[in-house]
């Protein structure tokens, strides 16, 4: 306990644990968290299956000493367990941090505030405990844990190729948006006329539109018209292009973030300082 005490009293030995992976504590506390994290996607699948409904102290005494109720008890032990190591860590997360801010608004952070929240919201509304699955994120540090560096590096190419290509995506998104409105449109007034047509309303054949574009092809609404039908191929190979340009756009900025320097000791990568006189960068294993 003492040992325990001390460690939580050292800030800058915690935040190794927790957050760098070079304290001797890091792995077997990874591990202990995989671990946690395991048990609560199986239980979570267990819950579903055996329909846990209340999981107040009451229901628990109240259950039969049969198969069944044995396992509804085990969830439910296990729900207020692991709420509570869950809760612990990322309190311990918040309090080791040198910029408390950065961690809270960080993706992991939000995902660790997620997965924590919903357990004592439960309470009132109890499937919000299902979003504590949102943990499932966490099993990456899998890749610290066995040294996968070259798997953790290309990861943080993808996430910066995606951050930095964000914008020309949305603009591209929007351009989407507008495109599928107007062939929905002009879908509506091409086939509004027939007998027992489909496309009843815009909205349903702006449905059309989205489905047709994207190539996933329902068959739900289909149209009859001779225009309609040459409309629907044009939609359908214009589908094949456009769903293109967003991978195009993010192997660009791939390419140009391979090519990129690190600056004022940070790395090139995943842009977290690093070592001076350091051949890789302990944070992703990148080659300085």
């Amino acid at each position: 306990m003492k040992k325990l005490i001390a460690i939580i009293k050292d800030k800058e030995r915690l935040y190794r644990i927790l957050f760098e992976g070079t304290d001797p504590l890091s792995k077997p506390v990874d591990i202990a968290i995989m671990i946690a994290i395991a048990l609560c996607i199986v239980m979570a699948s267990l819950e579903s299956v055996v329909k846990v409904d209340d999981f107040s102290f009451q229901a628990l005494v109240n259950l039969e000493l049969n198969g069944v109720g044995i396992l509804k008890a085990s969830i439910i032990v296990l729900e207020y367990v692991l709420s509570i190591l869950f809760a612990i860590e990322y309190v311990l997360r918040v309090y080791c941090s040198p910029v408390k801010r950065e961690y809270v608004l960080s993706f992991f952070g939000i995902i660790d505030l997620m997965a924590t929240l919903p357990q004592l919201l439960s309470v009132f509304f109890p499937p919000l405990r299902y979003l504590a699955l949102m943990r499932t994120f966490r099993l990456f540090r899998i890749f610290r844990v066995l040294k996968l560096f070259a798997f953790l590096n290309e990861g943080y190419l993808l996430l910066e190729s995606i951050r930095k290509s964000l914008i020309k995506i949305l603009v591209y998104f929007m351009f989407v948006v507008v495109l599928v409105c107007i062939l929905g449109t002009i879908m509506y007034i091409v086939e509004s006329g027939t007998p027992d047509t489909l496309f009843t309303s815009i909205p349903t054949s702006i449905y059309w539109a989205i489905v047709t574009l994207t190539t996933v092809g329902y068959g739900d609404i289909t149209p009859v018209t001779a225009l309609g039908k040459f409309l629907s191929g044009i939609v359908m190979i214009l589908g094949y292009t456009i769903i293109a340009v967003p991978t195009g756009i993010v192997s660009a900025t791939m390419i140009d973030t391979t090519k990129k320097k690190g600056k004022d000791g940070r790395c090139p990568r995943c842009n977290e300082k690093t070592d001076l006189n350091a051949n890789y960068c302990k944070h992703c294993g990148e080659r300085l």
